[in-house]
């Protein structure tokens, strides 16, 4: 005789079942997505990557003051750390968030700026704060700042301040919208071009499949650095930097669609033989609602794990390239151009926040990477 099932045990057996029933009724994506959520890294990287592209949506308010705004007082200056409490003059402390300012002298030797925190210069600080003007996504006029000084007058640098005395924290803020956007616009260039050169190749076939592939074999076997150079020499020195940045974006996709294409092609040559391909070739669908309708839907879930992928490698490219000079030039900024003023000694053992872009990439280009592995995983659909 079977042992009665405890009350809980049986809700717990019936919530067990009723969910592995939704799963088996459930669709590509939804099945995609509770495989996804397991993976507690690319979900973590999920929200990640999402804070940074909203900091590159918001980058004008989230910046404390304009990343074009120099002072030459304030070379080199280094971070400053914020502190929350202050003496009230009684002997006790009040509650002020607050930077201290500098004492700044002359080293006699090396005729440097040497900043020494005083405690009696308090900077108050304050959230959604008045301070630089700007323009919101080229929309509306505004001065309003998440965070920064009450006297717009003082300074603050949380992260330091580069060469000319400009906010390193505001300057790597606005360079996330430029780095990130020319890895998406990027990618997207290059999966347009990889999925309809890559559609077109494992479709046909025959001779058209031939002549596309001697294409991408070609285009891979040229070293990717001196590619990147002589495209990058190629531009007029002229150009203006909006027209630059297209440049560079249209240098990355050419060079960064041939992975695309060989994936499309090899899924489009093993479905153009499936019997729901051939059964609807029979019934006269369009070649065009064949692809689009009936092939393309099954290549979704690879094609979103191939992008997230890609992201960051179109990230390094461009880093690469304006690191190396070749790309982007001020006054835009972006990460690449920021990594330009690493390159003396005096940024090494004088003021090493300057890598901080650096260390903004890594994290970048790890939390895109992570994200891809998750995605790849939950979108294989052999995995148990």
């Amino acid at each position: 005789m079977t042992a009665p099932v405890p009350p809980s045990d049986g809700a717990d057996l019936l919530d067990r079942q009723t969910a592995a029933g939704s799963l088996h009724a459930a669709g590509q994506w939804a099945l995609i997505w509770h495989k996804f959520r397991r993976h507690k890294v690319a979900y973590a990287s999920l929200i990640l990557v999402g804070l940074i592209y909203l900091v590159a949506l918001f980058a004008e308010a989230l910046a404390p003051s304009d990343p074009g705004k120099f002072d030459p007082r304030y070379t080199f200056a280094p971070p400053q750390a914020i502190s929350l409490f202050a003496p009230d003059g009684a002997g006790g402390t009040r509650f002020v968030p607050h930077v201290t300012g500098f004492d700044i002298t002359l080293d006699q030797q090396s005729f440097r700026r040497v900043f020494v925190p005083d405690p009696d210069q308090i900077i108050p600080i304050g959230l959604f704060v008045r301070g630089d003007p700007y323009r919101m996504w080229g929309l509306f006029d505004t001065d309003l700042h998440l965070i920064g000084p009450l006297d717009p007058g003082q300074p603050m640098f949380l992260l330091g301040a580069d060469r000319l005395g400009r906010d390193l924290l505001s300057r790597i803020i606005h360079g996330t919208r430029v780095s990130m956007s020319i890895g998406l616009v990027g990618v997207g260039l290059s999966l347009f071009i990889g999925m309809v050169l890559g559609g077109v190749s494992g479709y046909y076939g025959g001779l058209t499949d031939r002549a596309i592939q001697r294409v991408i074999e070609f285009i891979r076997s040229i070293p990717t650095i001196p590619l990147w150079l002589g495209l990058a020499a190629a531009m007029p020195k002229e150009w203006p930097p909006l027209q630059v940045y297209f440049a560079i974006l249209v240098i990355l996709s050419l060079v960064g669609w041939t992975e695309i294409a060989r994936v499309v092609r090899g899924r489009f040559l093993s479905l153009r033989t499936e019997d729901f391909v051939i059964a609807a070739r029979l019934d006269g669908v369009s070649e065009y609602r064949l692809i689009m309708t009936h092939m393309m839907p099954s290549l979704y879930s690879h094609i979103i794990a191939a992008i997230t992928l890609a992201i960051p490698n179109m990230i390094l490219a461009e880093t690469a390239l304006s690191f190396l000079g070749l790309g982007l030039q001020p006054p835009i900024v972006s990460w690449g151009v920021l990594l330009q003023d690493t390159q003396n000694l005096r940024a090494i053992t004088q003021a090493p926040w300057l890598f901080a872009p650096g260390v903004v990439v890594v994290v970048a280009v790890l939390a895109l990477n992570f994200l891809g592995d998750g995605l790849r995983d939950a979108a294989d659909p052999y995995e148990k």
